[in-house]
């Protein structure tokens, strides 16, 4: 009896689907390690903008041994290729002034910082937008200590001031003069009455900390995802090769002061005594926000405080904010949507 045989797969032909198989499963391997690289350095931005794989791959835990403070500071920043995500305790990781004192009764404390922020910051309103609110908070250094400009401190037309929860429409600035104390250290920071050590200026030893990239340095993150830099930047702003200078706002105290505006400090409501005094002080001018004009192009920057151009981590450039050493110090408005 004859059997038919079954025909039989060439072992040649075996050999040469397998090679095609095991290469094309190599190729699937290696996009998908493509796009996970992708996720992770860059992002899909629609607009002019984005900040994708600049500084998010911090971690630190540094102990502070200053005697205000005697803890760990805690802060971490990642991307999940859409947003950086700061988590931090919002201790400072730099000396700080001694607190509670005279005129800051309020000891530093941790606090719970999870924030996001854009990795595709867009300018929505060339003219910015007021940040206000105990709970907005404008900014971030990378210690994840905020940056809270303004104040809580107010006064009436008559001259009776509070520099808490305070009452009328002149608002108290706490850098910039010499009538109102806010207790605050060489940071230019002190302390809320819930714990929160936060910078109005300039935050010197962060500064110091952090170094410079090529004369600047980058200390944080505005809410709108726009970076933050500290004092320095191009003299040409978009040409890297032009040297470093000190920035400048575009802002000026006013000649005269405003119709009605309080030139005597007639009561001091609260404070570090909660109780009320009666120094009949001049209040000069720079104590208020509202002793203050812009000038467009007075100095380097904008009513914002900020200004686009080139800088190290951004060398085809960016929209950045600047803290500055005269007013109005950090920005009181953001450009990008929140």
């Amino acid at each position: 009896m004859t059997m038919n045989k079954q025909p039989t797969f060439p072992s040649y032909l075996f050999f040469r689907l397998s090679f095609f198989v095991a290469l094309g499963l190599v190729f699937l391997l290696s996009c998908s390690n493509n796009v996970d690289t992708r996720e992770q350095n860059d992002s899909d931005c629609f607009g002019d903008y984005s900040t994708a794989g600049i500084l998010v791959d911090i971690n630190e835990e540094i102990y502070n041994d200053d005697g205000s403070v005697k803890n760990y500071s805690r802060f971490s920043w990642i991307s999940n290729g859409i947003n950086r995500i700061l988590n931090g305790n919002g201790i400072p990781n730099h000396n700080v002034g001694i607190f509670p004192n005279a005129d800051n009764p309020n000891t530093i404390t941790e606090q719970n910082i999870n924030q996001i922020f854009t990795l595709c910051p867009e300018i929505i309103t060339e003219s910015g937008s007021e940040v206000s609110g105990p709970a907005s908070v404008i900014a971030y250094a990378l210690n994840s200590v905020k940056f809270d400009p303004a104040t809580a401190g107010r006064c009436n037309d008559a001259g009776e001031c509070s520099l808490a929860q305070g009452q009328g429409g002149w608002n108290i600035e706490a850098l910039g003069h010499d009538t109102f104390d806010f207790g605050d250290d060489m940071n230019h920071a002190h302390v809320q009455p819930n714990g929160a050590y936060h910078y109005h200026g300039m935050p010197e030893l962060l500064v110091d900390f952090l170094g410079d990239n090529q004369g600047m340095t980058i200390v944080g993150w505005a809410a709108d995802g726009f970076p933050v830099y500290a004092r320095y930047g191009y003299a040409e702003a978009n040409n890297s090769n032009s040297g470093i200078k000190s920035l400048t706002p575009s802002y000026r105290m006013k000649s005269e002061p405003d119709a009605n505006r309080p030139m005597t400090l007639t009561a001091l409501i609260g404070g570090p005594g909660q109780g009320i005094t009666n120094p009949n002080t001049p209040i000069s001018m720079g104590a208020f926000t509202q002793d203050y004009e812009y000038m467009e192009e007075l100095g380097d920057l904008d009513q914002c405080n900020g200004r686009f151009g080139v800088t190290p981590e951004f060398p085809e450039g960016i929209y950045y904010y600047v803290i500055t050493d005269n007013f109005p110090f950090f920005t009181r408005c953001l450009k990008g949507d929140i």
